[in-house]
């Protein structure tokens, strides 16, 4: 049965929901995007971008000026509702699906029957139908029962993009979709080919769950391989980023660079997904996620023994807060986690955070009394110490010369 879709609801207008409401409206669909944040809906009606992502803003004016898009706080009546809320873990790595019970809730009231509605937050096997079972416990009278002329279709479509380039691979990448039913699978194909130019794999929605942090634990075990390879090679006097340059010469071998941790919403998060549903089996990924969770405490040791080279009273620039390259994101980021954990252990340095995509020190810096926010020249002028944790191109583009006589800790290659 074919089930034309006028109106979407996107609840949630973070990094994922805000960029794909703005596509949705683009390509000719009623949006309506929901915030609990009245800023975020503010700045969404003015046409404004509230984080940086290349190309975004463009998109965003061009469906709101055209009346296409519009923002609010409280969640309407649509024809399709796409849930794009955060999904946490908890202290003991489960999954924290209360934004996604709260959009539920604020979904449940709005339906009359015969609604799609698609989670696309990254989520454990089960969130989708966890979430579809929560609207029916407030909703007895709709059902997804496919029987039913007006039965609601419930799915999971999972974003696979990368932060800097969203808005390019909402378009072209494939996307998988599973459905609870397979007539909710074809629904949410429908919805999504209207900007989604990949091509569209339908599957049930627990596999799509499972896809998603499948493809994010893959490469947290390999981001862990580099990560502990690092380590080893520091102890060898290795430089480890000729060690991979070489080894990824053979044809079959393809090692991802280390860093100083794994940050963002997606592979510092979802591995944990995996292990928590299955504990006894998720061993090696398990032990990935512990690796690149120390790598941060590893690097802190290294820039405390320049400090300790130097003096206790130095001056450390720290090139770099988000959680990658080029962008403002500081979700998960092990850039930040090292510096607040600096900013504690010696509070007789001086601290110079360089992060040339935010404009003042995010709230867990703000308040200690050694951390400033600088300028990259004037912070590698002033610095006894340079720590490079974040490899944006504008540090790219800084000559190793003009880093002089200060320590160096470079922990992403750039100087190597």
């Amino acid at each position: 049965m074919s089930r034309e879709i006028s109106t979407v609801a996107v609840i949630g207008l973070g990094y994922i929901g805000l960029p794909t409401a703005a596509i949705l409206a683009d390509h000719g669909v009623t949006t309506i995007g929901v915030d609990v944040s009245e800023h975020t809906v503010g700045a969404v009606n003015r046409g404004e971008v509230p984080f940086v992502e290349p190309g975004l803003r463009e998109v965003l004016e061009r469906a709101v000026k055209s009346g296409q898009l519009s923002a609010q706080d409280h969640t309407p009546a649509a024809d399709a509702f796409i849930v794009a809320v955060p999904t946490p873990f908890t202290d003991t790595h489960s999954a924290d699906l209360s934004f996604i019970e709260s959009a539920a809730d604020g979904i449940a009231p709005q339906l009359r029957g015969g609604e799609l509605i698609v989670l696309e937050s990254t989520s454990p096997p089960g969130a989708t139908e966890h979430m579809a079972e929560r609207i029916l416990a407030s909703r007895p009278d709709l059902s997804t029962d496919p029987s039913r002329e007006d039965h609601l279709l419930v799915a999971h479509c999972p974003e696979r993009v990368l932060p800097g380039k969203i808005m390019e691979e909402m378009i072209t990448n494939d996307r998988i979709i599973g459905g609870i039913t397979p007539e909710a699978a074809e629904a949410a194909k429908t919805l999504y080919r209207s900007f989604c130019r990949g091509e569209i794999l339908l599957t049930t929605a627990k596999t799509a769950e499972m896809a998603k942090l499948t493809e994010n634990s893959f490469r947290d075990v390999n981001i862990a391989f580099a990560n502990e390879l690092s380590v080893i090679c520091d102890e060898l006097g290795i430089n480890v980023w000729e060690l991979i340059e070489l080894a990824n010469h053979h044809p079959r071998v393809n090692i991802l660079q280390p860093g100083p941790g794994v940050g963002g919403h997606c592979i510092a998060v979802d591995p944990w997904f995996i292990v928590d549903a299955a504990p006894q089996q998720a061993k090696l990924i398990r032990t990935a996620r512990e690796t690149n969770d120390a790598k941060p405490t590893w690097v802190l040791s290294r820039i405390e023994d320049a400090i300790g080279e130097r003096g206790e009273g130095a001056t450390v620039a720290l090139l770099g807060l988000a959680f990658k390259a080029n962008i403002d994101d500081l979700r998960e980021s092990p850039a930040l986690q090292i510096a607040e954990s600096l900013a504690l252990r010696a509070p007789q340095t001086k601290l110079l955070a360089v992060e040339p995509h935010i404009d003042e020190l995010p709230q867990s810096l703000a308040g200690a009394p050694n951390v400033v926010l600088a300028q990259t020249d004037e912070a590698i002028a002033a610095a006894d110490v340079v720590v490079l944790l974040v490899d944006h191109d504008v540090f790219k583009a800084i000559p190793a010369e003009q880093l002089g006589e200060a320590r160096l800790i470079d922990s992403r290659g750039i100087w190597r």
